[in-house]
């Protein structure tokens, strides 16, 4: 005992020494990788934002402004109530991430779709889909298989028309236009914002609307989803006024300020949160407003970054100081929203298939064993696939939008398949037993228990899934994507290539000293901050649900 060690009968000899030299071997073990990270992100931010670069002045500016104050206010908010700190820090992390996200959906709306298009597509697809939860929630009397084939041919009514794509190919007339044509061919057509606001603006507002209905009650919903709709309304109207686009203003008002207020307003007025996070948000946000207009107005010069609007703006050059990476920014997000069309419905059927209904023999447990291994296997691989199936077999043209979103769907499948089977099967078996013994079907079981509890593992994997298929390059090479583009790919069938490749093609195809230390630690920085976006946004989901549950 005086040596710190003790015999426990099945256990053997245990030693606290070994006990304490192992916990910090581990910790020592984690320190390494963590400062290791940090060295390497830090030293790539430094080649792209270079902070040293700027004048005395505008670090102190900011300094006094921004960094003093957030420090002060954040270790008195702390001291008084912890939780609230975390909640303002989310709110400030939040801001930051849906701006990113709405300059994404900004530059889809803009440069790629046409507003009119998406307004069209958008009513092509919820026009049947409100059929369909009509006919589902107040049209008990009829069979199933009824509701089934009226949804089915809503669906094809709404994207194809009468007699639809069969009939014109044999020569006869359409007799009813679909009304996606009938929208997109309509003689009168609103200004581009008011489209937007058509799509952003109410998606936005029902969105908004049905959070708060589900936190308070009806009323409480629509009065949010009426004022998230003229906000977005009223972003329209007065966007020009302070130097702002319509579009652009309708976008980043609906997709980043609408749920951010959201946000403030749910973690004000709940347990977890109080006015102080918000004082703390404040802090911050007004502090780096108030310090860019200080600096503005006393002429101090700012790092001179190689991460600036006309990089993130700009197209391909063959200069450094000249090279942007937008066209490979649209890429990206093109790909990530094929991949997610793709893989998320297949994999969670397929998760649902293989939990819930596929029987325990011999052919199940060898797919579980080959889905399991096809996760692991490299990303290369699935290019050879994706050329030998999509290009090779299928004739389709290489290095396009849909070849290079099929490829990596293909390669993040199996992923999406395990982290959503993970989340099914953490779905306690007592809430299952509960539903058969109210009288559920095994379908009706699965649709209103089941998937509901497991849809916020299965979108944090999905999210993470996807976070790998954008960093990924060898698959897109594979495929013969260009490595690099001067425009953006205007549909599914345009060449692309993607950020990474973008940033491969910069330090090989273009190896230069400029390149290396100008273009390509400018294009990782995005590159990471997308990356860590996106998982952020997993990460806050599965804490958020963790704690609802």
């Amino acid at each position: 005992m005086a040596a710190g060690t003790d015999t426990i009968e099945s256990f053997g000899q245990v030693s606290r020494v070994a006990d304490t030299v192992f916990r910090y071997l581990l910790f020592a073990a984690t320190m390494v990788g963590i400062v290791t990270l940090a060295i390497l992100i830090v030293y790539v931010a430094n080649d792209a934002v270079r902070p040293l670069t700027a004048d005395p002045g505008w670090h102190l500016t900011f300094f006094l402004t921004l960094v003093a104050p957030a420090l002060l206010v954040g270790w008195m908010v702390r001291r008084r109530d912890p939780g609230a700190l975390t909640f303002g820090a989310l709110f400030v992390g939040m801001l930051v991430v849906s701006l990113m996200f709405s300059g994404g959906v900004a530059l889809l709306l803009i440069d790629v779709v046409f507003p009119i298009d998406a307004v069209a597509v958008a009513l092509g697809v919820g026009v049947p889909a409100a059929v369909a939860v009509v006919l589902t929630r107040y049209a008990h009397r009829i069979s199933f298989t009824a509701r089934l084939l009226a949804t089915t041919a809503a669906f094809y009514l709404s994207l194809f028309g009468l007699p639809g794509p069969v009939g014109n190919t044999l020569g006869v007339p359409q007799l009813l236009p679909s009304l996606v044509r009938f929208v997109r061919f309509y003689p009168v057509i609103p200004l581009d914002w008011m489209l937007v606001v058509a799509v952003v603006g109410v998606g936005s507002a029902a969105a908004v609307g049905s959070f708060v209905a589900g936190v308070q009650n009806r009323k409480a919903g629509l009065i949010a989803g009426g004022a998230a709709l003229l906000g977005a309304v009223a972003a329209g109207l007065g966007g020009p006024f302070v130097g702002v686009d319509p579009v652009p203003a309708v976008v980043i008002t609906g997709v980043a300020f609408v749920p951010t207020v959201t946000y403030a307003w749910r973690g004000a007025t709940a347990e977890e949160g109080s006015p102080l996070g918000l004082a703390f948000a404040a802090t911050v946000v007004g502090g780096a407003l108030v310090g860019a207009a200080a600096v503005d107005a006393l002429g101090f010069a700012g790092p001179q970054s190689w991460v600036d609007w006309g990089f993130l703006t700009g197209a391909h050059s063959g200069t450094a100081e000249a090279a942007g990476l937008y066209p490979a920014i649209g890429g990206s997000i093109l790909l990530m929203v094929t991949v997610a069309a793709l893989s998320f419905p297949l994999g969670v059927g397929a998760a649902v298939y293989l939990e819930e209904y596929a029987p325990d023999n011999a052919l199940t447990r060898f797919v579980d064993v080959n889905i399991s291994n096809l996760a692991g296997v490299p990303s290369v691989v699935y290019g050879l696939l994706g050329l030998g199936v999509f290009v090779t077999y299928l004739g389709r043209s290489a290095g396009t939008v849909l070849v290079g979103g099929a490829t990596l769907a293909l390669l993040i499948l199996p992923i999406v398949i395990i982290s959503a089977r993970e989340a099914i099967r953490s779905v306690p078996a007592d809430m299952r037993q509960a539903s058969y013994g109210m009288g559920a079907t095994r379908w009706q079981t699965v649709k209103n228990v089941v998937l509901p509890e497991a849809f916020p593992g299965i979108l944090t994997g999905t999210i993470l899934a996807l976070g790998r298929a954008i960093g990924e390059t060898a698959p897109l090479i594979m495929i013969g994507a260009p490595n690099v583009v001067f425009n953006l790919p205007t549909g599914f069938g345009s060449k692309v290539s993607a950020m990474p490749l973008q940033v491969y093609a910069w330090s090989t195809l273009f190896a230069s000293e400029d390149f290396y230390t100008k273009a390509v630690p400018a294009g990782v920085v995005v590159l990471l901050a997308v990356l860590l976006a996106m998982n952020s946004v997993a990460i806050v989901l599965r804490n958020r649900f963790e704690r609802t549950d």
